[in-house]
């Protein structure tokens, strides 16, 4: 049971976006809301009604209207939707921050608090730009040019993968990999359930496996915690209302093919 009382949440979901971390959480933390979808045009931009929710035109956004608010509460950015909706309606699935009598002190804060908190902007302040970068790599690898530049296109794709990406995709894997292996459970990247470092780094998985960085083979715990995560009910669920929302059948960016 929530305590969600009279709060409207609003989720603006963008197809292919991160927007599906926030529909996930709410699952998580059992809250009711409703989602609104915007869809990308070929050029893979959004439409410019997101516009007019957030000046940045940007998904994850959310709206929350609540009484005594004179008009809605706009959130955008995943961490900052993240770290606001746990606050409100999730302190119990957060880490315990201070042992007994250590409240407020610098440094006594539990080791769980300070990973779980570290992982969560990890996952787009680390990790996530290489990804990124990778896709536009891999869309210059395979851009339409004439045949006589593609020897050219494809050795400046290949020779920014040698010379920078691909060991920095492996180092974060084989941190996360090593990482995982510590966690208590060994199923969730922070104590025995789903944390606000779950909803931020499964994204982030599911694209290293998309782009065939993340194998099973070579990173056996981290492919095993992201199988497990999209098994969960909140999970499916999830899904299934973007896709009643949508019309379009969701599937997980690990599924998915390039963009």
């Amino acid at each position: 049971m929530s305590n969600q009382g009279d709060v409207k949440i609003t989720v603006h979901w963008l197809n292919q976006s991160r927007g599906q971390r926030i529909v996930w959480l709410l699952e998580e933390l059992g809250l009711t809301y409703e989602i609104k979808t915007y869809m990308r045009d070929k050029n893979m931009r959004a439409p410019a009604s997101l516009k007019a929710v957030h000046p940045l035109g940007k998904s994850p956004c959310i709206e929350i209207e609540a009484p005594g608010l004179a008009k809605p509460l706009v959130l955008a950015e995943s961490g900052p939707i993240v770290e606001y909706l746990y606050e409100h309606f999730g302190q119990k699935h957060v880490p315990k921050r201070y042992p007994e009598g250590k409240d407020g002190v610098v440094g006594a804060e539990t080791e769980a608090w300070i990973q779980y908190r570290y992982l969560m902007h990890y996952a787009e302040g680390t990790f996530m730009p290489n990804l990124v970068l990778a896709l536009f790599v891999g869309g210059i690898r395979s851009a339409p040019v004439p045949f006589f530049i593609k020897p050219i296109t494809r050795k400046i794709a290949d020779n920014i993968d040698a010379s920078y990406l691909n060991a920095e995709i492996k180092l974060n894997l084989t941190f996360l990999e090593e990482r995982l292996g510590k966690a208590p459970a060994g199923t969730f990247i922070v104590g025995d359930t789903v944390t606000g470092a779950d909803i931020m780094l499964l994204i982030v998985l599911e694209g290293a496996i998309q782009k065939k960085s993340l194998t099973e083979s070579a990173y056996p715990k981290l492919y095993k915690y992201v199988r497990h995560i999209q098994s969960l009910d909140t999970y499916k669920k999830a899904g299934d209302r973007v896709t009643e929302a949508s019309g379009e059948k969701f599937v997980p960016f690990s599924e998915a093919g390039p963009a």
